[in-house]
């Protein structure tokens, strides 16, 4: 049997707000060896956070130094690595109650490839004209379907189509992925979405943009587009891979989008498009006929009736503003935020906005968490202020943030102590073997 020829990931990853949400929850990676996508839950506050910790578990893995036979376990660990401290967080932080994301990751070995799901978010494999479905959701209307309760067409507009029963996160749900193996075949393309995409646009218009869009990139970029002239109604995010001859490809750098992105606040691409024009359409204004009579009549200078009254409305109208201004200042001072600056995290009372060059903020405290000392999720989460209502709830989020990182450290420490234990071991080991004197290789050349 001839040797399989070395195959390698052609890969691009594209994500997109939508034109209804206000934050992407959604995060896809994409580099030579590992496709990942997660679909972040639990509202405003933190289905970004959850997506973005799948991603940072699972981004170490991108190394060709896996054997085949490793690769579904180590996707596993990071899966239940990511779920223990989803769950961390959401007992620490009663904000992030319910913080969840759904994963997949496609890993490559050789020509080995290792699958594991958890959720809703879809694979696709394009293999020839055929395009197959290669996951199966984790959802509500799936299991009404495999019991026999529904049709896979109803299911398709079922109220109840977005309830998942397994995340990785704060859920008493069972949290077993599905795993797979199987073989890197030259010409496959392989598709990662959330259902952003998979819920408004149809699996054979996927598959003819799969087939006819031949650069993995713009073939992401196409399919999110359609998504949004479907109204856009979720976050949309795609990760396309093609399986390529080694060498064949100039190699790139790895894709982060979505919520794990530096871009994450990246406006939709939608802005222009027919759907996000027919919100504009929904209220129409329209010219009414003019009688010539009263345009005349409007034209014609007028008197200024009561005009002693516009002194009075002036002066109430300012000392209105003053009012409000005032008590708007009152409280935006019973706000607090966190942020991370000059390398510490600091706390901040007021709102992280401005009037003018009239900051409505200030630094009250530099302390003693340096964000070096942080997981990358945290790093980027504090690029951007994490509001909370009270100094109490602010407290309590820098408190959860030292305990992150010492326990950190205590994990780095541990590592070092191992990895000095070993290599000690190792020079015990070369120290107790004798070494042959000149007198003993004589005599065992004689």
């Amino acid at each position: 049997m001839a040797p399989t020829k070395p195959v390698e990931f052609h890969y691009a990853a594209r994500s997109d707000v939508g034109l209804v949400r206000q934050n992407n929850q959604d995060s896809g990676y994409a580099g030579a060896n590992l496709l990942v996508l997660a679909d972040g839950m639990g509202g405003p506050a933190g289905g970004d956070i959850a997506s973005s910790v799948a991603i940072a578990h699972l981004v170490p893995l991108d190394t060709d130094s896996h054997p085949a036979e490793t690769l579904l376990p180590s996707l596993r660990d990071a899966l239940m690595d990511a779920h223990e401290e989803l769950s961390e967080r959401s007992e620490q932080d009663p904000e992030l109650a319910g913080l969840g994301t759904t994963c997949i990751a496609l890993m490559r070995s050789g020509n080995k490839l290792a699958m594991v799901h958890i959720g809703d978010s879809r694979a696709y494999l394009l293999r020839g004209d055929t395009l197959t479905q290669v996951t199966t959701d984790h959802s509500f209307v799936q299991y009404l379907v495999d019991s026999g309760q529904i049709t896979p067409e109803e299911a398709e507009h079922h109220p109840q189509r977005n309830v998942v029963m397994r995340i990785l996160g704060d859920s008493q749900a069972d949290v077993t992925p599905d795993e797979t193996m199987r073989e890197a075949v030259v010409g496959d393309r392989w598709l990662l979405c959330s259902d952003g995409l998979s819920g408004v646009v149809s699996s054979d218009t996927i598959a003819e943009i799969l087939t006819d869009v031949r650069d993995p990139g713009e073939c992401a970029e196409e399919l999110i587009r359609l998504a949004l002239l479907a109204g856009g109604p979720d976050n949309v995010t795609c990760v396309v891979a093609d399986i390529v001859p080694a060498g064949t490809i100039p190699p790139s750098a790895p894709q982060i989008v979505g919520a794990a992105a530096k871009d994450r606040l990246a406006p939709t691409r939608g802005g222009g498009g027919a759907a996000a024009r027919a919100a504009a359409l929904a209220s129409p204004t329209k010219e009414l006929p003019v009688d010539d009579e009263a345009e005349a009549e409007a034209d014609a200078p007028r008197r200024p009736r009561f005009a002693w009254l516009l002194p009075v409305i002036s002066l109430m109208l300012a000392i209105g503003v003053v009012i409000a201004g005032w008590l708007g200042w009152q409280w935006s001072q019973s706000q607090y935020y966190v942020m991370g600056k000059d390398g510490s995290v600091v706390i901040f009372q007021g709102i992280p906005q401005s009037v003018g060059s009239w900051n409505l903020s200030h630094a009250v405290e530099i302390t003693d968490v340096k964000l070096d000392q942080l997981a990358a999720v945290d790093q980027q989460r504090l690029q951007e202020p994490v509001t909370r209502s009270s100094r109490g709830e602010v407290d309590a989020y820098v408190a959860i943030l030292r305990s992150n990182a010492r326990e950190r450290a205590l994990q780095q420490a541990r590592e070092a102590q191992q990895a000095q234990q070993s290599e000690q071991n190792s020079d015990q080991q070369n120290q107790s073997q004798p070494t042959p004197t000149p007198e003993a290789t004589q005599e065992g050349g004689n």
